[in-house]
C-alpha cells in the first residue's frame, strides 16, 4: 500500500522505474486492453455484431381504422389500416427490414368462443397478406396463429365445459388457420399458443395441402410473463377471466424450454422462438445450444414500453440502450429479433 501520496506520485509518473517493474512482474505482456484501443480495432475484434438483416417489425392492422392510431401504452406503435400499413412497410424495407409479422386487432362483434373468424379466408389478416404480397412480391410476411385475437373470452384456444382450454380442438382450428394464411400469401406460419402437438398437426396439414415451403416458426418458449400488457392493449383482446398459465411456460423455468425446443424440432419445425427476450437471455442460450435450428426471440411489447417511458423522461438513452439490449439478444445465440423498435434500429445503423 502507498499511504504517502509523493510516493504513489512517484511510482504513477513512471519516475521509479524498478517499483514499476516489481508491480508488473508475471503480467508476461499480455493486455487486453489493446483491442480496445480505438473504433477500428473493437470493430475488427467485435465478437457479436448488430445488424439489419437481424430485425423483424410486427405490426398491427385494424380494419375499423382511418390511417393510423398510436397505442397509448406503446408511444411510436400504431394501430394501422391497410394503406397506412404498405406505407409503413415501404419506408421500412427502404431502411432494409424485409421480414414482418402480422398481428390482428379483430372486431368485437366478429369474436365467438371458438374463434371461428380465424378460418375466415376473407377476414383481415388473409385480406392484409394478399396485399401486401401484391405490392411487395419480396416481403418475407409471419402469420401468427393463435386463437386470442378471434374469442370473445381472450384465451388462446376452445374451452371446454370447466373453461380449461381443450389441447386437442384448438390444435386442429390452428392447422385449419395455417392453410388458410399460406394460401393468402404468408411465408412463415408461427403458432404463439403453446398448445402440446400442434406443430406436428401445422406441418402434416401443410405438406397435405402441397404447402411443403411454408416455413414453422414455433413459438417454443413463450412465458406466462407479464411483459404482455401492452401488446393485449394494441389488440383489444384482454382476458375476460382467468390467466394463461395452464399452456404458456412458468417464468422460473429453463429445463422445460429445452424440452419443448426438441420436441418442436421433431415434429417439423423450421425455426424456434423465446418469448419475451431480455428477461430470458439464459433461455435462448440454453436452447440455442440444444438445438440445430435457429432461434428467434421477441422483444416484446413491455420492453419496448419501459424503455420508451424512460427515454420520453430523459432518464436513459434511448438509441444506446436499444442497440445494447438487441446486441445482447443475439449474443446469447438468437438469429433474429422481433422488436417493436426494427425500423428505428435500423435508421441508427
Amino acid at each position: 500500500m502507498y499511504n504517502c501520496p509523493d510516493e504513489l506520485s512517484k511510482v504513477l509518473s513512471g519516475s521509479n522505474m524498478h517499483n514499476n517493474q516489481k508491480f508488473l512482474s508475471g503480467f508476461d505482456g499480455i493486455r487486453p486492453r489493446r483491442l480496445r484501443l480505438n473504433t477500428t480495432i473493437r470493430n475488427l475484434c467485435s465478437e457479436n455484431t448488430l445488424q439489419k438483416k437481424h430485425l423483424i417489425s410486427p405490426l398491427f392492422i385494424q380494419d375499423s381504422v382511418k390511417g393510423k392510431i398510436e397505442i397509448n401504452s406503446m408511444p411510436g406503435c400504431f394501430r394501422h389500416d391497410i394503406d397506412s400499413l404498405l406505407r409503413e412497410i415501404e419506408e421500412s424495407m427502404h431502411l432494409g427490414i424485409n421480414i414482418f409479422a402480422l398481428f390482428p386487432v379483430i372486431k368485437n362483434e366478429l369474436k365467438c368462443p371458438n374463434g371461428t373468424e380465424a378460418l375466415n379466408q376473407d377476414s383481415l389478416i388473409p385480406q392484409t397478406l394478399q396485399k401486401i404480397k401484391e405490392k411487395f412480391p419480396g416481403t418475407v410476411l409471419i402469420a401468427d396463429l393463435a386463437l386470442d385475437p378471434y374469442t370473445s373470452h381472450g384465451q388462446d384456444g376452445v374451452l371446454d365445459e370447466n373453461n380449461y382450454v381443450d389441447n386437442d380442438r384448438t390444435v386442429k382450428i390452428l392447422s385449419e388457420m395455417a392453410i388458410v394464411h399460406a394460401q393468402a400469401g404468408a411465408d412463415i406460419l408461427a403458432p404463439s399458443d403453446m398448445m402440446d402437438r400442434r406443430v406436428q398437426a401445422i406441418r402434416k396439414n401443410l405438406d397435405q395441402n402441397n404447402l411443403i415451403n411454408k416455413l414453422i416458426l414455433s413459438y417454443s418458449a413463450k412465458y406466462a410473463s407479464a411483459f404482455y400488457g401492452p401488446f393485449r392493449d394494441a389488440l383489444i383482446s384482454g382476458l375476460k377471466s382467468g390467466d394463461k398459465k395452464t399452456y404458456q411456460m412458468d417464468f422460473s423455468n429453463s429445463k422445460e424450454a429445452i424440452k419443448e425446443a426438441k420436441l418442436d424440432e421433431e415434429e417439423g419445425a423450421d425455426m424456434l422462438m423465446v418469448k419475451p427476450a431480455l428477461s430470458y437471455l439464459d433461455v435462448i442460450y440454453q436452447v440455442s445450444q440444444n438445438t440445430k435450428l435457429p432461434i428467434l426471440a421477441y422483444s416484446v411489447s413491455g420492453e419496448y414500453s419501459m424503455i420508451k417511458a424512460a427515454a420520453l423522461n430523459g432518464w436513459l438513452d434511448e438509441k444506446q440502450i436499444v442497440l445494447e439490449i438487441l446486441t445482447s439478444v443475439i449474443r446469447a445465440g438468437a438469429s433474429g429479433i422481433l422488436t417493436y423498435h426494427a425500423k428505428q434500429a435500423a435508421q441508427w445503423f
